[in-house]
């Protein structure tokens, strides 16, 4: 029962000495600084990982923003085409410009030089 106490003792007292900092000042604590700049090193560059995958966030969320703004105007100029390029409305727009719908269907010219 002993050995068990002394085994708790030796797990809190490292533990306790962590989280209250007197590793950094107790015996010793010149080999501690290494494996300390280390880790805060380590800090550092997962801070700026997580920042720059917030900005890559919000920049993906931006595009999306954009993207379906530019597809909703595509749709709807598509749909004006369509609209203006009924033959009616060419007719129309000619008519406007002094132009008739012609009689006789369009004949092919072909070219007979070449053969």
């Amino acid at each position: 029962m002993m050995s068990n106490s002394k085994a708790k003792a030796t797990f809190k007292n490292p533990l306790s000495s962590v989280f209250t900092g007197r590793f950094l000042v107790s015996k010793g604590w010149e080999k501690n600084w290494p494996f300390i700049l280390y880790l805060s090193l380590l800090a550092l560059i997962m801070i700026a990982s997580s920042h720059s995958a917030d900005q890559k966030v919000h920049e993906i969320a931006r595009l999306r923003s954009e993207m379906k703004e530019l597809n909703s105007e595509f749709i709807d100029t598509r749909s004006r085409l369509m609209l203006e390029s009924m033959e009616s409305k060419v007719v129309e727009r000619a008519s406007q410009l002094g132009l008739e719908r012609s009689e006789h269907p369009p004949i092919k010219i072909k070219d007979t030089s070449e053969e």
